[in-house]
């Protein structure tokens, strides 16, 4: 948590909501991945570490898809 509080408040903004928008939830999804992973590894709870896993996918799935889009959409 703090290394995503660190990162999102050094992320400067460009002034395009939408591109902002999407730059920052890619770098909040990765600390959600990065909690998951503890999970997977460290977690006792057979369902917590099932949850853990899928949350990683769908994230991952998610963090692909802003970075598409930020592709096709540079900020200006």
């Amino acid at each position: 948590m703090e290394s995503m509080n660190r990162d999102m408040a050094a992320q400067q903004m460009t002034g395009n909501a939408d591109h902002d928008f999407a730059s920052m939830m890619a770098r909040h999804h990765q600390a959600a991945i990065d909690m998951a992973r503890v999970e997977v590894e460290l977690g006792r709870d057979p369902e917590m570490k099932r949850t853990a896993q899928e949350m990683i996918q769908k994230q991952q799935q998610e963090i692909t898809e802003l970075r598409a889009w930020m592709s096709r959409h540079p900020a200006r």
